[in-house]
């Protein structure tokens, strides 16, 4: 090679070393511009963090193993309900992320479980929509139900519809004070008066009456501790106390004890940011968490390590459903429990962990999207006029009230201190969603290994 090809070769090395150093340069500018970036989102994260005194959530998993497996075979024997059609899995399954995905739920004399579920002839669908059961062992819950009905007050007093026949001396906690009632509804799992069970006999549980608190327990009770293998894992759950004394709320305890450990999920990447992993949370996630405790507001309804403080709110939700009959087919929620017009339409805020996966939302599944959800906490009289029913079943749609008189009857108790979320752009509405989206815990996607084959009853499982 002549001398002047070589120095052309040079000229060449040195030209493709200047590029590579100002690509270098130009990489290494980015990545300290993302650096600096990502510090001050987190910054600024960790900030509101502690200025909202926000914790990652903690649940007590140290169940007796022996409370555990006799509630899980409970959770989905369909010996409990009246007819023996309806298991407490039927509505909180955990292959439908412990809820149905069902906009109302369908009770007894259904068929199916979650999108397959069938209505029943001649039957109404539930009111209300089946709520998750994520975290409830966590100590924070004081309340259960859409419009609290089982609660914890603050006075430490307990109220729930059996007032002094709940044998709250001998539950563990509000879980299994929630678990005491489900068997008494006759909607839910006991069924109406004439109704035939699976096997064409007499359900002798919707027999007696509503307020027969005592009555159904101790008869579900003796259904259930009159097959031999029931009597066995109770004795294993519960060594000190005879078959003779066993109450329903020891069952109760023991459905408690399988929610409470089965269905607590620590690990979703916005607890594993809350224990300073902060490498597992998205940039855009990171920038929603910023705006929902900031600017958006969210939290203010939304707050503590629940992501609830378990208040009850109007936020103009549509009206749809067959509601109560003591209501004139309205579902007034709160104001069903406390007697009290202001608590009209009133529902308790909703927690928030696997919120993505939880659909359809509201307290009645009226929207089935999370950018539907934040639209009407923007929005909610605007929301109400313009509902959509397209996003509901034909047949449910039809029960959608849109009238002069039923939206002056709900503004009347329109709780105005949670129209507080700004108009959002479409940037903002995508970091919010994608803050929503990293409180699921990747663990709780497929809960399949919690279905037990079988049952002692020998009853059919939903699988």
């Amino acid at each position: 090679m002549n001398i002047i090809a070589s120095g052309w070769v040079a000229l060449g090395f040195l030209f493709f070393f200047y590029q590579v150093s100002k690509v270098s340069a130009v990489e290494s500018v980015v990545a300290k511009k993302f650096a600096t970036d990502e510090a001050s989102l987190d910054l600024e994260l960790s900030r509101l963090i502690h200025a909202h005194q926000i914790n990652a959530i903690y649940t007590d998993k140290s169940q007796s193993a022996d409370k555990v497996k006799l509630g899980q075979l409970l959770f989905f024997d369909k010996v409990l309900s009246g007819s023996k059609d309806m298991a407490c899995a039927t509505c909180h399954h955990p292959n439908t992320h412990s809820g149905d995905d069902l906009s109302l739920s369908i009770g007894v004399g259904g068929h199916g479980i979650g999108y397959t579920r069938v209505l029943g002839e001649t039957r109404l669908l539930i009111p209300r929509n089946a709520p998750e059961i994520f975290n409830r062992g966590s100590p924070e819950w004081r309340s259960m139900f859409w419009d609290g009905r089982v609660e914890i007050d603050s006075h430490g007093e307990i109220n729930s519809p059996a007032d002094e026949n709940l044998p709250s001396e001998l539950l563990d906690n509000v879980v299994a004070m929630q678990a005491m009632f489900p068997v008494t509804s006759r909607q839910e799992m006991r069924g109406r008066k004439g109704d035939l069970d699976i096997t064409g006999k007499p359900n002798t549980l919707a027999a007696m009456g509503d307020t027969d608190f005592e009555e159904i327990w101790a008869r579900v009770m003796a259904r259930i501790t009159a097959i031999p293998a029931y009597v066995d894992l109770f004795a294993k759950a519960y060594p000190e106390t005879s078959i003779d004394d066993l109450h329903f709320a020891h069952a109760a305890n023991a459905l408690a004890a399988f929610q409470t450990l089965s269905f607590a999920f620590e690990d979703s990447p916005w607890d594993r940011y809350l224990r300073r992993e902060t490498n597992v949370l998205p940039t855009k996630a990171k920038e929603g968490a910023i705006l929902f405790y900031g600017q958006a507001g969210c939290s203010s309804c939304h707050s503590g390590t629940l992501m609830t403080d378990q208040k009850y709110y109007n936020i103009l939700v549509p009206q749809i459903g067959p509601g109560h009959r003591d209501s004139a087919g309205f579902d007034i929620g709160r104001a069903r429990v406390t007697d009290k017009k202001e608590d009209a339409f009133a529902f308790r805020t909703p927690p928030l962990r696997n919120v993505a996966i939880t659909g359809p939302w509201m307290h009645n599944g009226a929207y089935t999207s999370l950018k539907a959800v934040i639209e009407h906490h923007q929005n909610p009289l605007e929301m109400l006029q313009s509902y959509d029913v397209s996003q509901l079943d034909r047949s449910l749609g039809k029960t959608f009230r849109l009238n002069t008189s039923t939206i002056l009857l709900m503004s009347q108790t329109f709780s105005p201190e949670i129209n507080v979320v700004p108009d959002l752009d479409n940037k903002e509405m995508e970091q919010l969603i994608a803050f929503l989206e990293a409180l699921t815990s990747p663990s709780s996607k497929d809960l399949s290994h919690l279905v037990p084959e079988s049952v002692p009853s020998g009853l059919p499982v939903d699988h």
